[in-house]
């Protein structure tokens, strides 16, 4: 049955995918309707297809300039973010090279970070600054690589660094940052115990393709996104006490996904609830 199921969901990723993408490039190019409208499709067809199904608590804020600073546990973070609200994200340049994904990252309009690289850190932070000055609701994940999913590691306060430059540069008077936890928490409808959270997780160095198998092999896995509140960012605000409170926030909703996980309903609707 997992082979069957994992042949299954492949053929219906590259169906929505050959379908999907030339829409994405006309829109691109066009403009005949947002951007975003394509790509909350296709994030919602990859969750489909990896029997992921998502439960909101809160909404994105609709306060502009945005940065989300989430925890990361796994690459599926992406497309629960992107099924959810009209965001775009912030990724390690390395990932514009990768087969497929990095064509699939540029279709997102995604912003490509070499962070080891300090001569090209300013430009990209000001890539970052303008895109949050134009209104893009820019996604940080900003513990800087991902967790095994049980607990949030420290953020680093130079990803910070692009609110800092769109508030100095002049392109806003205040940027606002929001907390997002996702927490994935049961598995066939079972809670998950710290010993199997991270069958979600995708970490270090870890093969993309057997784990992506895996995923499509076990399926019926639910994840839990929490919205915490907007903290407006201004010149007098320090980047480092931004950066702990938003890890502080995002760490306590994460936590409390995990201790209560929200009850599995299969077939139900993941509509965000306020």
């Amino acid at each position: 049955m997992a082979k069957i199921r994992t042949f299954l969901a492949l053929v219906f990723v590259a169906a929505s995918t050959l379908l999907l993408v030339p829409l994405q490039l006309v829109s691109m190019k066009t403009g005949l309707w947002r951007e975003t409208v394509i790509l909350r499709l296709w994030h919602k067809a990859i969750l489909r297809a990896l029997g992921l199904r998502v439960h909101a608590t809160g909404t994105l804020s609709n306060e502009r300039p945005l940065l989300v600073a989430a925890n990361h546990v796994s690459w599926t973070d992406i497309a629960v973010l992107g099924s959810l609200a009209d965001v775009r994200f912030i990724a390690k340049a390395d990932m514009e090279g990768w087969p497929l994904i990095g064509f699939l990252s540029k279709l997102q309009r995604t912003v490509f970070i070499e962070r080891e690289r300090r001569r090209k850190s300013g430009d990209q932070a000001s890539e970052i600054a303008g895109r949050l000055a134009n209104g893009d609701a820019m996604v940080l994940f900003a513990e800087g690589t991902t967790g095994d999913g049980n607990m949030v590691l420290p953020f680093k306060s130079t990803l910070f660094g692009a609110a800092a430059m769109a508030v100095s540069g002049g392109a806003a008077e205040e940027v606002f940052i929001q907390p997002v936890a996702i927490a994935y928490t049961r598995l066939h409808g079972l809670p998950l115990g710290r010993q199997h959270r991270p069958h979600a997780a995708w970490i270090g160095d870890q093969d993309l393709v057997p784990h992506v198998k895996d995923l499509l092999a076990e399926g019926a896995m639910d994840v839990e996104v929490h919205f915490g509140e907007p903290v407006a960012f201004s010149s007098a605000s320090n980047r480092k006490q931004a950066s702990r409170l938003m890890e502080k926030q995002v760490n306590a909703m994460m936590q409390g996904a995990l201790r209560e996980p929200r009850p599995s309903r299969p077939g139900a609707s993941s509509r965000p609830k306020a």
